[in-house]
């Protein structure tokens, strides 16, 4: 038994679901509106005061709390509802449009008017350098020249950018270079290629990386939020990890959680209950269904965070029972989400969301934008659910 609580929470687009369990090892359900202003300022926290019998806006003795699990669905709304942050590209000249027109795959091959669809960062920069793929230098990286356009950028208010360069998957020097630039210069967010998604193909890489830029913000924001309540991260910790590179912390401060591994989905280290540490331990389910640590969270592994829990939760359950081959159907109050297990867990690697290209590990999951919340209408002689 362990002295402390621990919780699994559940952030919906609709409903958030929190599952306490008390040192004696009974479980709590607490289920609250993802989104109720008048009444709480984030529904994770409200559940585990709830749980907790603490007032609202009460501090959270974080000496009680073990372990904090949770899938969230923070980033699938920003992207669907484009409500990411302001993003500039830096890329190779010559390729500014390389994004753009992608693979030119035609969804509708008869189709007269081809509509490209829309692009997530706001401004391009292109960069004069250039390396060949046999890692020849062509043309050598010029910052001096791409760095007034740099600070016009961020002086318009653009405080996260992706660096995309040519063959930067394999000879990554010169993005280095230009990332090191980025960062004294106090971009809040500097997603670069070889970091994210450190493969070959221009297109699914850059894609992949202008995603984290235009989502890992508005999830740092989120994640600080929540760690600045329960105590696992105070303020200034907040501010200053907000403003290091990606998975970067500094000598002499404390990461914004008690750093684990990923675990693999149904991996063991997931479930055990948290023993003797002082500080609560937070942690966030990512899209291919393992946990990280709060700090190491970022955008491009958060689209299925709060989907891919329920597949983990599905196949654990159905093998308790006795199953395993099993069909999943979730359906929320937003979205509706089937799954499929055999034996193994199905996942994809190229994966468009919300009408976006990304190459990260993902459990297969389909979604339909029709939940239970979604209205029922009757028009020319049939039903038609939604899409409000």
């Amino acid at each position: 038994m362990t002295a402390k609580w621990d919780f699994w929470i559940d952030r919906g687009g609709t409903f958030t679901d929190v599952i306490g369990r008390d040192p004696e090892g009974g479980l709590h359900p607490r289920k609250l509106l993802s989104e109720n202003p008048e009444a709480y300022a984030d529904a994770a926290i409200q559940g585990i005061r709830d749980l907790l019998g603490l007032k609202s806006g009460a501090p959270i003795p974080s000496g009680l709390i073990g372990d904090i699990k949770m899938g969230t669905t923070v980033a699938t709304n920003a992207l669907l509802e484009r409500k990411g942050d302001r993003v500039l590209l830096l890329i190779t000249k010559g390729f500014r449009d390389a994004l753009r027109i992608a693979y030119q795959a035609r969804p509708d091959i008869f189709a007269k008017e081809i509509v490209l669809p829309e692009q997530l960062y706001e401004r391009v920069i292109e960069v004069d350098e250039r390396v060949r793929a046999d890692g020849c230098v062509e043309r050598l990286l010029d910052i001096a020249a791409c760095r007034p356009a740099i600070e016009q950028a961020k002086a318009d208010g653009i405080d996260a950018v992706a660096i995309v360069f040519i063959h930067a998957w394999k000879y990554p020097d010169h993005e280095k270079a230009v990332a090191k630039v980025c960062r004294k210069l106090e971009f809040r967010q500097v997603s670069v290629s070889h970091e994210v998604s450190p493969l070959i193909k221009l297109v699914g890489r850059g894609d992949t990386t202008v995603v984290d830029a235009y989502l890992s913000p508005i999830l740092a924001r989120y994640v600080q939020r929540v760690a600045g309540e329960l105590g696992v991260l105070s303020p200034l910790e907040g501010e200053m990890a907000a403003k290091r590179p990606e998975g970067v912390i500094s000598e002499g401060t404390a990461r914004a959680s008690n750093p684990v591994e990923p675990t693999p989905p149904g991996g063991f280290a997931a479930t055990l209950p948290s023993r003797g540490r002082e500080s609560p331990r937070l942690m966030f389910m990512m899209s291919s269904g393992g946990l990280t640590a709060a700090d190491m969270f970022q955008g491009k592994d958060a689209l299925l965070s709060g989907p891919a829990g329920g597949v983990v939760g599905m196949v654990e359950t159905a093998k308790l029972a006795g199953f395993d081959k099993v069909i999943g159907f979730d359906m929320g109050g937003t979205s509706t989400d089937v799954a499929h297990y055999d034996g193994d867990y199905e996942r994809a690697f190229d994966t468009e969301v919300a009408g976006v290209r990304i190459r990260a590990p993902m459990m297969r999951i389909h979604t339909v934008a029709a939940g239970g919340g979604s209205i029922l209408h009757y028009e020319a002689g049939r039903f038609r659910a939604g899409p409000d």
